[in-house]
């Protein structure tokens, strides 16, 4: 299926739920309405079309000039174990969903694909952006009294973490305030 097929199938199903889309792009997407993401989720994995049975990483992206967070979500339509080939699978589709940063809140899909469950952690973990319904939203890569979202463009660096000096990669120095 191609990423117009898809696109058109989400915008009748989904009235007002696709808020934009960029097709000729090397990985094609739609954007979502983030109050909306559940069900285009649950739609994307289970109807026949779609059949995205394979999240292959969620990539959490700051648009800081916008003021917004995003999730970008990265799907595989994959033929099942079996051998039996399916022409309508094996096609490949990205869904993002953009976020105000000062109230980053995303329904999970972790309960959809199980995969999202470190995905999401990690995304809140380096960008901030909280993922409502999942299970275990803790961090999974910073110390738990790690201050801040690193990988938010904003970001300042901390010159020190328990008493010990921090240091840049650029000369590794810590960063001048």
């Amino acid at each position: 299926m191609t990423a117009e097929q898809i696109c058109d199938i989400l915008r009748k199903q989904f009235d007002g739920g696709v808020v934009g889309a960029v097709l000729d792009a090397r990985r094609p997407y739609v954007v979502v309405e983030a109050s909306r993401w559940s069900e285009v989720a649950q739609f994307l994995r289970d109807d026949e079309r779609m059949q995205f049975n394979m999240l292959q990483c969620i990539s959490a992206i700051d648009l800081l000039k916008e003021n917004r967070l995003g999730a970008v979500y990265d799907f595989d339509s994959l033929p099942p174990a079996s051998g039996d080939e399916c022409p309508k699978l094996r096609h490949h589709f990205a869904v993002r969903v953009e976020v105000d940063r000062d109230d980053p809140h995303i329904p999970t899909v972790s309960h959809l694909w199980p995969a999202a469950d470190w995905h999401e952690r990690e995304a809140y973990d380096l960008m901030g952006i909280l993922f409502d319904g999942h299970p275990n939203l803790e961090r999974i890569l910073c110390p738990d009294d790690w201050e801040g979202h690193p990988l938010r463009k904003d970001y300042e660096f901390p010159t020190e973490y328990h008493g010990i000096p921090a240091t840049t990669e650029h000369l590794l120095e810590s960063p001048k305030h």
